[in-house]
């Protein structure tokens, strides 16, 4: 019986080195996947980051174009008052001498006409 109990030993050995091989695979598994689940995690929350910074910079810059834009647009209806409105001056300066002339001609016009009747 001797004989018998080393097999039986030896058998019984060799199902708890099975049984310790599936659970070691088992563990190594379970870590494989809460690794990948980490780096899938850690390489969502780079993306995230990555995102959120592309966003703020995006931002400032259109904010400094749109500022850019405004200043531009001020600038350009300043000049274009101030040309209107030198343009304005010269007309009435041209429309008070005109005026004056005309006054003057339909003056010595009414001034003709009650002199000799006749335009």
């Amino acid at each position: 019986m001797g004989v018998k109990k080393e097999k039986s030993d030896v058998l019984s050995a060799v199902d708890k080195i099975k049984e310790a091989e599936e659970k070691a695979r088992g563990i190594i598994q379970d870590a494989k996947e809460k690794e990948a689940s980490k780096v899938i995690q850690d390489a969502y929350d780079e993306a995230k980051k990555i995102k959120e910074s592309s966003l703020k910079e995006a931002r400032t810059r259109a904010y400094e174009k749109k500022k850019t834009i405004v200043q531009n647009a001020s600038r350009e209806a300043l000049k274009i008052r101030k040309e209107s409105e030198e343009g304005e001056a010269l007309m009435r300066k041209k429309a008070k001498t005109t005026m004056s002339k005309t006054v003057e001609k339909v003056s010595e016009k009414i001034k003709h006409f009650f002199e000799k009747g006749k335009i």
